[in-house]
């Protein structure tokens, strides 16, 4: 990636980050100076179950009484390319959360900013694009793929809510390849997008993988985090 293109990779988040340090800055109105980039990103996985937990449509029923089960790390670098276990392995029919961290240069975790509160929230939207996946809503037998970004409160306590999951961001998210979409490796890049004003409630839970979405929903990329997944029936 270039230097340019890297700069304007991560100016949105940093803009924000600078806003968000104004205010919670203490009262005597000191601001620690936010430092230039972002030095690493995680995206954690981790195996959901439960007797109530399973596909339906765009979305999972029974995630509020999940179990967590194994988890395995995503690590990357400044550049969004992966450094540790960027080839990989899901059950197919597994559901597995997600959960987004990234660092700035000073240590600070910034990925919380995204969802600090719901005005925050009003401005960024993930979506996982790539992998040609066959979507779990155009199966007859709930067997394709679903992503679905669910946050319940913003990091100020307040409860998340809109209609059909447009309040949620995906800073924690779920995730299924689903059956159909097993014994193949795909290319994927996890993007947290920063929207402009009141474009967030016009995405649906079916545009997470649309390749066009950059067009539909006008913005910029704060995050792209490229790895691949590999699907595969549990033998």
């Amino acid at each position: 990636m270039t230097s340019q293109k890297q700069n304007k990779f991560f100016s949105a988040i940093l803009a924000f980050g600078l806003i968000a340090s104004f205010a919670s800055c203490s009262s005597n109105n000191t601001v620690e100076p936010v430092q230039e980039g972002i030095q690493k990103a995680e995206l954690t996985f981790t195996e959901v179950t439960g007797a109530g937990v399973y596909p339906h449509g765009d979305h999972f029923h029974g995630l509020a009484g999940a179990t967590d089960g194994t988890a395995t790390v995503v690590t990357f670098n400044a550049q969004g390319a992966a450094t540790a276990n960027g080839h990989l392995h899901l059950d197919a029919e597994a559901v597995y959360r997600i959960d987004l961290k990234a660092w700035d240069h000073t240590g600070r975790e910034v990925a919380a900013d995204f969802i600090a509160n719901e005005a925050a929230a009003a401005n960024y939207k993930a979506f996982l694009i790539g992998g040609d996946y066959i979507l779990n809503p155009t199966t007859t037998n709930e067997t394709g793929a679903i992503f679905q970004p669910r946050e319940t409160v913003y990091g100020d306590g307040a409860a998340v809510t809109g209609p059909a999951g447009t309040g949620t961001t995906g800073v924690i998210s779920y995730f299924s390849a689903g059956h159909d979409n097993a014994e193949k490796s795909r290319a994927v890049t996890f993007i947290m997008r920063r929207l402009q004003s009141g474009v967030k409630g016009n995405i649906t839970r079916l545009d997470w993988n649309k390749n066009d979405y950059a067009s539909l929903f006008a913005g910029e990329n704060v995050l792209e985090l490229q790895f691949e997944i590999h699907a595969e029936h549990d033998h």
